[in-house]
């Protein structure tokens, strides 16, 4: 059995001003072929856990093409042309093959194209038919459309957040797709859409986690082979956004049908547990420092680069120098700039700076401040987080600035914190520090969970803010809930 191997992830925020270009694809990912495999063997990440799976049950593996980038804006036309080109091209030249996997996200958004996914699903369906099975596995963000339930064989999604999960996801995907291959089992897929859109939500504490387990009772039935809870990305302005659940079973659709309902209906019961009403930064800090022990660990969730967020926004940053309370720290803020000058100077030097606040006038202005460079990095380690560990992160030059009693990391990358790494190639134990904050909504706690004393989420102006209403949504399908007063939704059956 010989099975392609390809990923094309982008988390697409539409409010954002950065278009999404190959350049920045080929910041983080682009790879092909036998470059795959050295990249993502033994990590903690779709593809590691589909090249874990393959080699385990001797599936040959025909390593294609892949490619990834933080989320940011709008996809131009030309790069999504190109994505497409490269998925094609890459899997008509792997030879003959039995089966493909595929590692997407589900909220990827182009200019003219609402729904990134289903796009290169269909494009390749036209490219090799329907008799070569797919499988695809989806982040837990996704918009699922119809047409990705109509173009693939099966659509697997990661189940917690933080995704510590997406090896298993990974196996879970290859395990299915030889099944299909092998006619073990005819998959039939359901998609249930909620009109129902929800904060960034861990799956640690309820609600999600009360969904998640009641799709996992589903999952003990014979013929349910999947039954997923899409939580969507609220900061996309497309028809598709929101909340949906998909139902895999066995050749029943009715059953997939009738699953699907069951697990949506207790979505919508529980739609109010997912509002949040969260601190300011200043709020925030005065209850860190108001804490027994430490650290305390300040999310910033407004600013979340994995949310689409420039990761230069200023508020927590300049209310924590303003406070400028003892064993304080932030790690850390976007600003190529600076760190760029600070590796100039060198370290031991003062200089005067404006950190943060260049890309938009959202996330807060500049903050003028005098710094000490403490230390200096190349922004090089390998992620130990439970999530996706073991894969190698470059964030460029980065340096560790001081300004009164807060140590500053300033990076070249734009990219939200998943673990202690960024602290410890700049010489601080975060476990030393009474507050330490970052930007990050949820993925930081695969690390921070186990090591902070308490941990308190603030929200401002950002694009990946709480509050929905901030936002000018100009598409997306209406009544929505909570923008709107809905008293209920009509099921939607979506069969293949």
């Amino acid at each position: 059995m010989k099975i392609a191997l390809a990923q094309i992830a982008h988390e697409t925020n539409t409010f954002s001003n950065v278009s999404t270009t190959v350049e920045l694809f080929k910041n983080w990912e682009w790879d092909y072929k036998e470059k795959i495999i050295e990249r993502h063997l033994e990590v903690d990440d779709y593809l590691g856990g589909m090249i874990d799976k393959c080699n385990q049950l001797g599936i040959e593996i025909a390593p294609t093409f892949s490619t990834f980038t933080g989320p940011s804006g709008m996809i131009t036309k030309e790069t999504y042309e190109t994505l497409e080109n490269e998925l094609i091209t890459s899997i008509q030249n792997a030879g003959e093959i039995d089966g493909i996997c595929l590692a997407l996200h589900g909220a990827g958004v182009a200019e003219g194209i609402d729904d990134l996914e289903g796009y290169l699903l269909k494009a390749l369906r036209k490219s090799i038919g329907y008799e070569i099975p797919i499988v695809a596995t989806l982040d837990l963000h996704a918009n699922v459309t119809e047409l990705m339930v109509q173009e693939a064989d099966a659509l697997l999604g990661v189940n917690f957040y933080p995704h510590t999960d997406s090896h298993d996801r990974g196996r879970e995907a290859i395990q299915l797709l030889g099944q299909i291959i092998q006619g073990e089992i005819e998959p039939v897929m359901h998609l249930e859409k909620l009109p129902l859109i929800i904060a960034t939500s861990t799956t640690y504490e309820s609600p999600a986690m009360d969904i998640n387990e009641l799709c996992w009772e589903w999952e003990k039935e014979q013929e349910v082979v999947d039954c997923t809870f899409f939580h969507g990305f609220p900061y996309t302005d497309i028809p598709d956004v929101g909340v949906s659940v998909t139902t895999i079973t066995n050749g029943n659709p009715l059953l997939a049908q009738k699953v699907g309902n069951e697990v949506a209906k207790i979505i919508w019961e529980k739609r109010m547990e997912f509002r949040r009403d969260l601190p300011t930064p200043e709020d925030g800090i005065q209850q860190a420092l108001s804490k027994q022990g430490h650290p305390i660990v300040i999310n910033e969730t407004s600013d979340n680069p994995g949310g689409g967020s420039p990761g230069d926004g200023t508020f927590l940053l300049r209310a924590m120098v303003e406070a400028n309370a003892p064993r304080t720290c932030f790690g850390f803020i976007y600003d190529p700039e600076v760190a760029e000058l600070a590796h100039q100077v060198g370290e031991g030097s003062y200089i005067d700076v404006e950190i943060g606040g260049k890309t938009d006038l959202l996330h807060g202005k500049p903050l003028s401040v005098k710094v000490y460079v403490k230390n200096l990095s190349d922004g090089q380690f390998f992620q130990t987080s439970p999530m996706w560990r073991g894969i190698k992160v470059d964030l460029g030059r980065s340096a560790r600035l001081q300004t009164g009693n807060v140590d500053i990391i300033v990076c070249s990358v734009r990219s939200q914190t998943f673990d202690e790494q960024v602290f410890l190639l700049h010489g601080m134990d975060v476990t030393k520090y009474k507050i330490v904050a970052l930007k990050s909504s949820q993925h930081f706690r695969a690390t921070f969970q186990s090591i902070a004393k308490e941990i308190i989420t603030v929200d401002s102006p950002g694009l990946s803010t709480c509050d929905f209403s901030s936002f000018h949504y100009k598409r997306i399908n209406r009544p929505i809930y909570p923008l709107d007063s809905v008293q209920g939704y009509t099921n939607q059956t979506t069969k293949v």
